[in-house]
């Protein structure tokens, strides 16, 4: 629950730290990485993410400057990873300069309804691991290891030299 910007900064800078580490170890190859044929590739999931910042931000009035929701997607991860680290350290500075405590509480449209700016700031955490979960199987499914979010992951563990824990 994000009850004063401090709660959400705090949020915010492990869940894009953690959100970076994915998509750092993201090759451009895999960006290619489905499911299945209907499914999002692994690099729209990753530009999606990136792009998620101004979308979803942008529509609370905070003045930053992030990736455009409509740009289209790099053909290299690199060039994602620098875009994400852009927006999310242009959201943090302007959330810092622009916003108090009493800002979370204000409404905004979003998508026809009306949210508190708290809500629209809990959502977009959540909205970035949920698409990190998405990600981490298809990560898997490319042969890519997986970096550890809240805890290390398996390959972290055999890196350790240790068994995974089941």
């Amino acid at each position: 629950m994000i009850r004063n910007l401090e709660d959400f900064l705090t949020d915010w800078q492990h869940e894009s730290d953690s959100t970076l580490k994915i998509l750092e170890a993201l090759t451009d190859e895999s960006l290619q990485q489905r499911v299945s044929e209907e499914g999002r590739t692994l690099g729209k999931l990753a530009w999606h993410l990136v792009t998620s910042i101004d979308e979803m931000i942008g529509r609370t009035g905070l003045q930053f400057s992030a990736t455009p929701h409509e740009t289209p997607q790099p053909l290299t991860a690199k060039e994602m990873v620098e875009a994400y680290k852009e927006s999310s350290d242009s959201i943090v500075k302007a959330i810092k300069e622009q916003w108090t405590d009493e800002s979370l509480l204000e409404e905004k449209d979003m998508y026809g309804e009306q949210w508190t700016v708290a809500t629209v700031l809990q959502t977009l955490i959540s909205h970035q691991i949920h698409h990190r979960g998405q990600m981490t199987i298809l990560m898997r499914q490319a042969g890519l290891p997986v970096p550890g979010m809240y805890g290390p992951s398996r390959d972290e563990w055999l890196a350790f030299g240790e068994e995974a824990p089941e």
